[in-house]
């Protein structure tokens, strides 16, 4: 499924010649430094592993794969830390500095924060029994930033099944990349503020002893534990595997986004066939 980051990267980066051996005669340890780094992370906490994937995510929904999200605000720029959807959630940035500073002391200035985030997403990803890939290198780092156009492009937890198939689109990417990248949520955790109006709905596409269990650490006030996790996947929240399609099928997906997927509408017959 997260095969799919890397049509990510080449469907929304700039037109670069870019190549997996980029960096094998200016750092050629570059690769397994950064691979270091983030088996470190992720063996201190698991959850660090869904972290990086959704902060590369963020990063290449805006202007491409080009570590933009990574940038400070400035007197003269808001950046894309702060924007709704990852202001308070986004997380792992500390896990890319410290890849960075490892591999600026064997390579000064040569190895890009954009080509960090995308090596250290594919490492994270094979740690975790998911998928690796092939990465292609060269991506150059941004200098700006835009939260105006995160808050505007970044898909919302919120958003009905309409508007992610065109938030998506925008990018190159079509309805079934969507659903493989979904996949993702097999990992991770949300915040209670993001799912408490989907599991108080009493809604019909919801099963009610899931919801019922989620309430226990969610409660319906607002501002009342907004902040507290629960997993994406309910049944193996550290695995990486399937029931995360095999969840939205029995109307137990955590996110109103997650459960939209299977709700009677286009891409049923795409997470069937994934289940």
């Amino acid at each position: 499924m997260l095969m799919l980051l890397l049509q990510l990267h080449l469907n929304i980066t700039c037109q670069a010649q870019l190549s997996p051996t980029f960096y094998d005669h200016t750092c050629p340890t570059a690769l397994s430094t950064i691979r270091t780094a983030v088996r470190s992370a992720i063996a201190s906490e698991r959850r660090m592993a869904a972290s990086l994937f959704r902060l590369h995510f963020h990063d290449c929904f805006v202007q491409g794969c080009d570590a933009s999200i990574l940038l400070d605000d400035t007197s003269s720029m808001n950046g894309e830390k702060n924007a709704v959807a990852n202001r308070g959630s986004a997380r792992g940035y500390e896990v890319i500095d410290k890849a960075k500073s490892a591999v600026e002391k064997l390579c000064p200035g040569v190895v890009s924060c954009a080509d960090i985030l995308s090596v250290a997403t594919r490492d994270a990803s094979a740690y975790v029994g998911g998928p690796s890939w092939t990465v292609k290198l060269g991506r150059r780092d941004s200098t700006t930033a835009s939260q105006t156009l995160a808050n505007s492009e970044l898909p919302s937890f919120k958003d009905r099944l309409d508007i992610l198939i065109t938030r998506f689109g925008d990018k190159g990417l079509s309805a079934r990349d969507m659903v493989a990248l979904s996949g993702a949520h097999t990992l991770g955790q949300a915040q209670c503020l993001t799912f408490r109006d989907r599991i108080y709905s009493n809604g019909s596409d919801i099963d009610a002893n899931f919801a019922t269990v989620r309430r226990r650490s969610c409660l319906a006030a607002e501002g009342s534990g907004d902040g507290n996790l629960a997993p994406l996947d309910l049944v193996t929240p550290d695995s990486f595997d399937y029931n995360y399609f095999k969840n939205l099928m029995q109307k137990k997906g955590l996110l109103e986004s997650d459960q939209i997927l299977f709700s009677g509408g286009s891409t049923d017959s795409i997470v069937s066939e994934y289940s």
